[in-house]
């Protein structure tokens, strides 16, 4: 029994510490995997989740502490009986969550070894079996050292767990297992290998014969059957391969950007998972390395789970000269545990990743393609117009009232705003947006991208486009413009598609439709020399044909037909 006991003693005390400094070293991911358990389909224990990192600091230190004084032989009652009622509890979540299939992972070894639930379970059993040796057999516990060593062995390990929890949540973790850890491509990371197990599936096919309900299964073939076919549900019967990253994406506006941002030479994306949970603090110096970054050449964007609303209001409160984009919040928590940190990409590999508190190690050496002469005061000002032009357009493409609805909520306004003359309201706005934009013009030309940066060079054009009675004042600007890369020449070919238009002659590009609430209906407006039209758009930087375009504007059924002057008039 003696040597079962220490044997037992021996697995049990390095199982702990090293189960308890895997996760001191994120203690911030362990709180993640807590609040999953104290989710209302789990344990229903909402109440604790704002005390989950206070929890998971706790619970980590203690199982670091537990581990030391099992091996030295330090208080060997409260040792036995706390490693006990600990494996107890968590040998019945861990049961819990595998039988009903609650939490994918139990978060025992943090990222550094996966567990499924059955096999947290399992090792929790065997664990469990373990500790009540120890408990029975407490008596061959003999102590290491004398009662004054064993005290301060403890003490200076109390102490240690204290300073690595105040580091990695000042910092970041000490090593990162996670799929985004530097050197870590993003591209290959989402990439599934040829020959990996695919997914297996039951296919249920309902059928009714004879008056009666008939389910056959198969793999997935119609089967042999007959009777009347009421419907097929899948069952996962032997999951496929998954890929280390599965749930990354870049989205603004229904759009994904991920492929367009992953080929980005230099790329600085700032991650704010959570606004409401953010460190406020830390936009302040993000601030001052994003315009660094801007003005060396790198690309800057933000991320965040948070709504487009809630970003623009942060970007304007803090001077932020970037644009956010949309990413499931549970992705970002894994990419930083900083909120706000910030990384560096170069092709879709991080380079490097720092909580805010260490930008100073955010070392960016200047590109070729630096701008130091960004004016960034304009810039603030154009992205706040860039705002407001689209501030009652969106509401004006809501497809439904609960979705007007919805969206005004978002934007903070009444329902008296958002049911009511949006145009009114809009075109008040556009007009005071064009008062600005002509000093602007008067004063330094077109606001491009050696001025302001990729996007906010766009934000001028569309206030002049969304002002047409002004278009042919500008327009040899913005040509200019667009002659010097300031801004991209398909916008340039889509204002002069809209000035010829409007004086009623024939576009060049094809970028403009008209839809009348007559026999005419709805109409790529006419072109001139259509049946070079694609060719055009392609030297323009379009990547749709004219045929591809119409369908975009006026549906799926539209039909592209070849208008002229005649045509169109009335």
């Amino acid at each position: 029994m003696k040597i079962v006991v220490g044997i037992s003693r021996i697995l049990v005390g390095i199982l702990f510490i090293f189960s308890g400094l895997i996760k001191l070293n994120d203690p911030i991911g362990f709180s993640f995997k807590l609040q999953d358990y104290f989710a209302p389909e789990v344990l229903n224990l909402e109440f604790l989740i704002p005390y989950s990192l206070l929890i998971a600091i706790f619970v980590v230190i203690f199982e670091v502490l537990l581990g030391v004084t099992l091996l030295i032989g330090y208080l060997r009652k409260f040792t036995v009986w706390s490693l006990l009622l600990m494996i107890v509890f968590f040998t019945f979540l861990t049961f819990y969550s595998a039988y009903y299939n609650k939490v994918t992972d139990c978060g025992c070894f943090g990222d550094a070894i996966p567990l499924t639930p059955w096999e947290s379970f399992t090792k929790d059993i065997i664990l469990l079996v373990l500790i009540l040796i120890l408990f029975f057999g407490s008596k061959y516990i003999k102590p290491f050292f004398t009662r004054n060593i064993r005290s301060l062995v403890i003490f200076v390990c109390f102490i240690g767990c204290l300073g690595v929890t105040y580091h990695v949540l000042m910092h970041l973790p000490i090593l990162d297992f996670r799929p985004y850890k530097i050197g870590a491509n993003i591209d290959e990371g989402m990439t599934i290998p040829e020959g990996a197990p695919k997914p297996i599936y039951d296919y249920n096919w309902k059928f009714k014969v004879d008056g009666k309900e008939k389910i056959v299964t198969t793999k997935g073939d119609y089967p042999k059957q007959e009777g009347e076919f009421l419907g097929v549900e899948t069952t996962e019967i032997q999951a496929g391969y998954e890929p280390p990253i599965h749930d990354f994406t870049i989205e603004r506006d229904g759009k994904n950007y991920l492929d367009e941002f992953l080929q980005e030479d230099n790329l600085i994306i700032v991650v704010a998972y959570n606004l409401n949970k953010s460190e406020k603090d830390g936009f302040f110096p993000i601030q001052e390395i994003t315009n660094e970054a801007l003005k060396k050449g790198y690309r800057v964007i933000g991320m965040s789970a948070s709504s487009i609303e809630r970003t623009q209001t942060l970007a304007e409160r803090y001077k932020l000269n970037f644009k956010f984009y949309f990413c499931d919040e549970t992705t970002l928590k894994t990419i930083v545990r900083s909120n706000p940190g910030v990384l560096h990409l170069q092709n879709g590999t991080i380079k490097k990743k720092v909580h805010w508190n260490d930008l100073d190690k955010l070392q960016l050496p200047e590109l070729e393609n630096a701008k130091p002469n960004l004016d960034f005061n304009l810039k603030q000002r154009l992205d706040s117009i860039a705002v407001l032009d689209q501030r009652y357009r969106k509401l004006m493409q809501a497809k439904t009232p609960e979705e007007r609805a919805e969206l005004g909520e978002d934007m903070g306004l009444t329902p008296e705003e958002y049911n009511g003359d949006l145009w009114s309201m809009q075109t008040v706005i556009d007009s005071s947006n064009m008062l600005f934009v002509e000093k602007v013009f008067n004063n330094m030309g077109y606001p491009g991208k050696s001025v302001v940066g990729e996007p906010t060079n766009t934000a001028a054009w569309y206030v002049l486009q969304h002002n047409p009675d002004k278009i042919g004042k500008y327009l040899p600007l913005i040509k200019e413009a667009g002659k010097n890369d300031e801004i991209p020449f398909r916008l340039v070919a889509m204002m002069e598609d809209r000035y010829l238009m409007n004086q009623e002659k024939p576009q060049v590009y094809g970028t403009q439709g008209r839809t009348y609430n007559d026999e005419r209906g709805s109409f790529i407006w006419p072109i001139e020399n259509p049946e070079t039209v694609n060719q055009r758009r392609e030297e323009a930087g379009f990547d749709q044909t004219i045929e591809e375009y119409a369908k975009l504007l006026f549906g799926d059924d539209f039909q592209y037909e070849v208008k002229t002057i005649e045509d169109v008039k009335q």
